[in-house]
């Protein structure tokens, strides 16, 4: 009875020593700071010149592990409702059923499946990119700006501060009309600001 008594206290302490000994996640969220953030695009057009476009909504965020970046990961999504080519009827062309189709298809998604480093300041960050309702693997070249306090009168936070590139074909995804007339390879660049969501 006293083993049994014993056994009991043991277990029943175990919770108590496992929170006091946990470590702390290694990865921490940091929120996609949109105002500093953006994703460009561009295409050849017949040719004859190399027009781009923005989308000026980005949402989602990082988990971040300052220690080993490889362990890191980003999710982010672009509202359609953002592109922005400057032409409104460009605009409206592009989000109609003859590209992207946005009332069907309202935003553009990516998550990383693997992040690996490429060099001293180099990431390479693979993922799934869904658009048109159409996912494939892409892969990022990225560039590690800063990490670090960002401050800025009394304002401060935890910020990170990444840059990336990549081509894709948009005949992949299903939005091919006018290829090759108007490229099939897109250029796409990325500028990421995220922030931790609260203040250090």
């Amino acid at each position: 009875m006293k083993r049994l008594t014993l056994a009991v206290l043991l277990f029943a302490s175990l919770p108590v020593f496992a929170a006091d000994g946990a470590k702390a996640p290694a990865t921490e969220k940091y929120d996609i700071d949109a105002s500093h953030s953006g994703v460009t695009f561009g295409w050849n057009h017949f040719g004859f010149s190399n027009p781009t476009a923005r989308f000026d909504k980005i949402e989602g965020s990082l988990q971040l592990d300052k220690a080993d970046l490889s362990k890191s990961s980003v999710s982010v999504t672009l509202p359609l409702d953002g592109l922005d080519t400057g032409v409104a009827k460009l605009d409206e062309h592009l989000k109609s059923p003859d590209f992207l189709d946005a009332a069907k298809y309202p935003t553009i998604t990516f998550k990383s499946t693997k992040v690996e480093k490429a060099g001293d300041n180099g990431l390479k960050i693979t993922g799934d990119l869904t658009v048109h309702g159409v996912t494939k693997a892409v892969t990022l070249n990225a560039k590690v700006n800063k990490i670090g306090l960002f401050e800025m009168g009394p304002y401060k936070a935890q910020a990170a501060g990444f840059d990336a590139e990549t081509v894709i074909k948009r005949s992949d995804f299903g939005v091919g009309k006018y290829a090759p007339a108007v490229s099939d390879d897109i250029p796409v660049r990325i500028t990421l600001d995220a922030k931790q969501a609260q203040a250090k």
